[in-house]
């Protein structure tokens, strides 16, 4: 399976999605023009991936920023790798933000909520963020 990698804009979230790495990570600003679009590749990998997953997938999720449609977007990412978890396969989600961003550490709470997959969070200086 091959891997998916898009680089971080000024207004989309960098993504990577490399099973033969073990590395999935969200990262950045996800203001794209159109959400659906943006994350269709995305959508299309995970359906590949829940064919064959890995028995441990740890997802990091490090946003600085969402709008709207992408929050409805990354829900729906989150239960597909929920569905992995419900299927007995290991799936943990990390949340990073950072220090004092207490609007992005209750997303990650209120997404932890509407899932299965067990959530840790990790807090970092703002100077990680420059």
């Amino acid at each position: 399976m091959d891997a998916l990698t898009i680089k971080q804009q000024n207004n989309t979230i960098g993504i990577v999605l490399d099973k033969g790495n073990k590395k999935f990570v969200f990262e950045g600003r996800s203001l794209p023009e159109n959400t659906v679009k943006f994350f269709e590749p995305v959508m299309k990998w995970i359906e590949e991936y829940k064919k064959e997953p890995l028995d441990q997938t740890d997802i990091d999720l490090n946003f600085i920023y969402f709008n709207t449609s992408s929050a409805k977007i990354i829900l729906e990412v989150l239960q597909e790798f929920d569905q992995i978890h419900r299927e007995g396969k290991n799936v943990k989600i990390t949340w990073h933000f950072m220090e004092d961003d207490y609007d992005i550490k209750e997303a990650g709470e209120e997404y932890e909520s509407m899932v299965s997959v067990p959530f840790e969070y990790v807090e970092h200086p703002e100077e990680d963020y420059e």
